[in-house]
């Protein structure tokens, strides 16, 4: 793969998935703005990588993302791949949670990559070539437990990926989603310790029940998830529009 004179993005791209992403595409010859609201960990992998830019962002609020894209294109020129990545869930039964659970989950899930792709897309209109790529989850294919604000958002996802790729499909601008299944990263964690608390169960029955979810009995890998967006970005996959590519062993 070369993405040699290419600007990517990444939001969400200090850590986790993110941080994959932002490598791969890197090592692919990509210049890389990594975009996040925390500082340090942005900062902290820039430094390692000469084509690596750190800018602050919060995708839940259209200024911020504006003035994103503003600092990045200054520093390496238009955004020609963006990858809405940052992303939070939230665990809780459905009888527990509140109007603003539900919104949180939609604003950051759903709301965060409608404001990347519309900061995104004039540029790649202008240059007719472009990729849009979100990191949605299996949860956006189907339901699980006591995450139903966060399946919801990640459903929009996928219903906004495939209605915007019908949009865009005559401009040289592909539109697609990533769907990970649990993936071994600080969120899932999180996760794994918010059943310890909540159930009694010790973190080794933990993370065997979440494993079971995977038909390998193990979690995904960041550098996977980072390897099909890296295929996405390539001219070979210019076909693969609107999809939304299960990275789940099976699982769906």
């Amino acid at each position: 793969m070369n993405l040699h004179g290419r600007h990517a993005l990444v939001t969400g791209g200090g850590t986790g998935v993110g941080a994959a992403i932002a490598i791969a595409l890197h090592e692919a010859g990509a210049r890389v703005t990594i975009a996040g609201r925390r500082s340090e960990p942005l900062e902290v992998l820039a430094a390692k990588h000469e084509r690596m830019q750190p800018v602050g962002c919060d995708v839940t609020d259209a200024a911020s993302v504006s003035n994103c894209f503003d600092r990045a294109a200054e520093a390496n020129g238009p955004i020609d791949i963006a990858v809405a990545n940052a992303g939070a869930a939230l665990a809780k039964p459905f009888s527990k949670q509140s109007t603003d659970d539900l919104r949180s989950m939609l604003d950051v899930n759903l709301v965060g990559v409608f404001h990347i792709w519309q900061a995104a897309l004039p540029a790649m209109r202008d240059a007719g070539w472009g990729r849009l790529i979100c990191v949605a989850s299996t949860a956006g294919l189907k339901g699980y437990s006591y995450v139903s604000s966060y399946c919801a958002a990640k459903h929009g996802v996928v219903g906004l990926t495939r209605s915007l790729a019908l949009e865009l499909a005559e401009t040289g601008v592909t539109v697609n989603a990533i769907c990970p299944g649990y993936t071994e990263t600080e969120l899932l964690g999180s996760a794994l310790d918010n059943i310890v608390r909540s159930t009694g169960l010790t973190r080794d029955q933990a993370t065997k029940t979440l494993k079971r979810n995977n038909p390998q009995n193990r979690f995904v890998q960041p550098d996977e998830v980072a390897d099909a967006i890296l295929w996405l970005c390539g001219d070979k996959a210019g076909s693969v529009n609107g999809a939304a590519l299960p990275i789940s062993g099976g699982e769906v």
